[in-house]
């Protein structure tokens, strides 16, 4: 009878509890505007630690049902906007209304090349700068190589009047210290770093990401100073715009650029596509009449695609596609044959690069895989030589053979998993990269047979200790195997080495209030003895060739990388403000070092050699101030010393007394910085200034008596205006004038060196000289 009347009590007991469970479930609506009203699309609302996530459809409105009653936090994204957080004591009947303000900093930007996953930039554990279209436009840049100095601790420089050889130095450090991605991946080799910064157009790149300091525990090898990760253009939403850019160099030499990109996406946002191309048109300059180019002669013509596929609301398909083709020339007598001139450095480049990745997603978002391949194939037709002033039949001979021929193919395949814990993420994968370079130039009996190939495993967790706690710990470990054949007159040197790295990392995020954030880190990075971008590059001293030869029982280059900084962020009202001061210190173990040796055969010998040590340690200081969309301010800079711990040989003279020796890295300002105001006096006119600082420096001269001197060089502050006048003609189609002012104060070299027996080295300072711009841009653009 007890139990009966107990198995009652039970029944009444659920008949109560379910109705009540059943009732305490809610749903929820609500829109998402600007600050004027209108919706916002897209964006993306997700409760808090429940898993929930949706977004917005073209009216700004969203809605969740089955939501527990009680106390949750909405969390609001979308791009371009600052992220909202809203907490509701309770989910009632009436709609909830979220204004998101603008981030004109773009300070809430979602980044990936912290950790290999997308996350908001400011919960990034290591410092993560990012470049945009905005940028491009008020720096009025065309290819990457412009636009790169408008952040702290990054510097392009130009290393050849001939070719225009530029490379980005990160912290101080030479490019090859550097690792460059194409969405992630390390498929950007030693051969296209040489020219590649001026072949990516800015109209295929939706953003630059940029990591100081140690990245080889993520990316592997050649991540010491850091990482510069090229994200191309997503297809977000419809979208189209055609831009033509012309530029008058020092008022006498035309360089025109067209270029355009369009998206479509899909109504379902299940499938998009987004198209991308550029033509430039550059005349080469000669700065001091002397017949020899400081710019060089370009043609470049680029096109690419980028489109995805959902086949569930799991899974995606991404596909990127680029093509890639230049000519460039410099030196003189342009209109003749290369071997009938004193100097000519002539290349054609055609590269291929493209990637395929699938992601896959668990049903309750916790589960990530993904798997991808990308791969990059080039191909390159050189010139370097010429007379140099000789009437000499031999060296005739020499100039007819100096042509010569590169191909290159890199990969990097592989598959990463992420699970995301409540508050935890775990990353863990596995990479496989393959490198072939084959370069020869049969008239210097000059050839490099390169073969690389590498296995990387690497795992990181994110362990969020408490609230205002992260900490980051990951490894990479990397086996890579070297097979090289280098040749050069009757040198011949060979390497076929197998290499262990393990690269550990350590970092931590601590917000010691809402607004100031501390970071702080340790990395590892390495670089195995290999052929590097400079190897690639043939420049002309006194008439002759110089090139890189490969050392003898190289050792690998290893680094000890730590970082510290402090970020203050906070609105005044609606003011954005945030102030980043950070210290960086790196140690650099036997690094590798290119010695001038000797002359022969009219070829002149750089031998790649192991150092000593050596230490980059400085600070860089960032300001950025919005006090609304119409005027945003930033300024940065770095200040910072490159020692090496032992005076390094960098010219080995004939005679010992003739012999160079530096504690200071060449080519490294001390100070650096750059500027950037953005003004929109009103919605249709803007107004944009930008500089960069470019401190003194220690530049290595070559003299006509075979000897070498280090000059310290002037500093530069160079200044650009750009102005712009948009006119809306309907909602979809705008049409925009601009013009400005590149280096309006004419700060640039002035002691180039001149004639068949140049230096075409020294070159320091600004890449170009005053450079007027004017052109149109049509199109659907924000």
């Amino acid at each position: 009878m007890t139990k009966r009347y107990n198995n009652r009590l039970y029944l009444i007991a659920l008949l109560y509890i379910f109705p009540l469970a059943l009732f305490s479930q809610s749903s929820l609506k609500g829109k998402i505007t600007k600050p004027d009203g209108n919706p916002i699309a897209q964006a993306t609302v997700l409760i808090d630690g429940s898993g929930k996530a949706t977004s917005t459809d073209e009216n700004g409105e969203f809605a969740f049902s089955g939501i527990l009653n009680g106390r949750i936090t909405l969390i609001t994204r979308a791009v371009g906007y600052q992220t909202n957080r809203q907490s509701l004591e309770s989910v009632g009947n009436s709609p909830v209304h979220i204004v998101l303000q603008e981030d004109n900093l773009n300070l809430n930007e979602v980044v990936v090349s912290a950790t290999r996953y997308g996350l908001d930039r400011r919960e990034a554990p290591v410092v993560v700068n990012v470049l945009g279209p905005k940028l491009f436009n008020a720096t009025q840049s065309v290819a990457m190589s412009e636009t790169l100095n408008y952040q702290p601790g990054v510097r392009v420089e130009n290393n050849c009047q001939n070719c225009g050889f530029s490379q980005v130095r990160l912290n101080g450090m030479e490019g090859a210290y550097s690792q460059i991605l194409v969405n992630s991946r390390a498929v950007f080799s030693a051969l296209n770093s040489v020219y590649g910064l001026d072949q990516i157009p800015t109209s295929m790149i939706d953003r630059i990401e940029v990591v100081r300091s140690g990245g080889s525990a993520l990316f592997g090898a050649n991540a010491i100073a850091g990482t510069i990760n090229i994200i191309t253009k997503d297809p977000i939403e419809n979208d189209w715009q055609v831009k033509s850019t012309n530029s008058l160099i020092d008022g006498k030499a035309w360089d025109n650029t067209i270029d355009f990109n369009t998206s479509f996406v899909e109504d379902d946002l299940m499938t998009g596509v987004t198209f991308y191309g550029m033509h430039r048109n550059r005349e080469a300059w000669d700065a001091n009449g002397d017949g020899f180019s400081e710019i060089t002669k370009m043609r470049n013509t680029t096109f690419g695609t980028k489109a995805f596929f959902k086949p569930s609301e799991y899974d995606k398909i991404t596909l990127d596609l680029s093509v890639l083709n230049e000519f460039r020339r410099g030196g003189d007598r342009l209109e003749l044959a290369p071997h009938f001139t004193d100097i000519t450095e002539q290349l054609q480049t055609n590269s291929f690069i493209g990637g395929l990745t699938y992601d896959h997603y668990s049903k309750d978002w916790k589960h990530k895989i993904s798997l991808y391949a990308s791969a990059q194939k080039s191909a390159r037709d050189s010139y370097y030589g010429g007379l140099g002033g000789s009437t000499d039949r031999q060296d005739s001979i020499i100039a007819a053979n100096a042509y010569g021929t590169t191909r290159d193919f890199a990969m990097v395949t592989g598959g990463q998993y992420t699970y995301h814990f409540e508050k935890d993420i775990f990353t863990a994968g596995v990479e496989f990269t393959v490198n072939n370079t084959d370069d020869d130039i049969p008239g210097y009996s000059r050839s490099i047979d390169q073969k690389t190939r590498g296995i990387g495993t690497y795992a990181q967790y994110e362990w969020k200790v408490i609230d205002p706690l992260k900490l980051l710990l990951g490894a990479r470990y990397d086996h890579t195997h070297v097979d090289g054949k280098y040749a050069l007159l009757n040198h011949d040197r060979a390497s076929e080495e197998n290499f262990g790295t393990f690269s550990p990392r350590f970092t931590v995020l601590y917000d010691i209030t809402g607004e100031l954030q501390f970071r702080g880190g340790y990395a590892r990075g390495f670089r195995a003895p290999q052929a590097f971008n400079e190897d690639m590059h043939v420049t002309s001293i006194g008439g002759d060739q110089v090139f890189v030869l490969m050392g003898q029982d190289l050792e690998t280059e290893y680094s000890d990388a730590y970082t510290g900084s402090f970020n203050y962020t906070r609105n005044f009202g609606r003011t954005q403000t945030s102030l980043l001061v950070e210290g960086f210190y790196t140690d650099l173990h036997n690094p590798f070092i290119n010695v001038m040796t000797s002359e022969e055969d009219n070829i002149i010998l750089e031998e790649m050699r192991n150092g000593t040590g050596a230490k980059v340690y400085g600070t860089n200081i960032e300001l950025s101030v919005a006090p609304s969309n119409a005027l945003t301010l930033q300024a940065g800079g770095t200040i910072q010393r490159t020692k090496y711990k032992e005076a390094q040989e960098i010219f080995e003279g004939e005679d010992p007394s003739n012999d160079v020796y530096t504690t200071r890295f060449v080519r490294t300002p001390n100070a650096y910085g750059y500027l950037n105001v953005n003004m929109k006096p009103t919605s249709r006119f803007a107004v944009d200034i930008t500089g960069v600082y470019t401190g003194s420096m220690l530049a290595p001269h070559y003299q006509p008596d075979e000897t070498m001197l280090l000059k310290t060089t002037r500093d530069f502050m160079e200044m650009n205006i750009r102005l712009g006048y948009t006119l809306p003609i309907r909602k979809e189609f705008s049409v925009e004038l601009f013009g400005g002012i590149q280096n309006m104060f004419n700060a640039f070299q002035r002691d180039f060196d001149s004639g068949p027996l140049r230096d075409s080295d020294y070159v320091y300072g600004p890449t170009k000289p005053r450079t007027y711009t004017f052109g149109i841009r049509i199109g659907h653009f924000h």
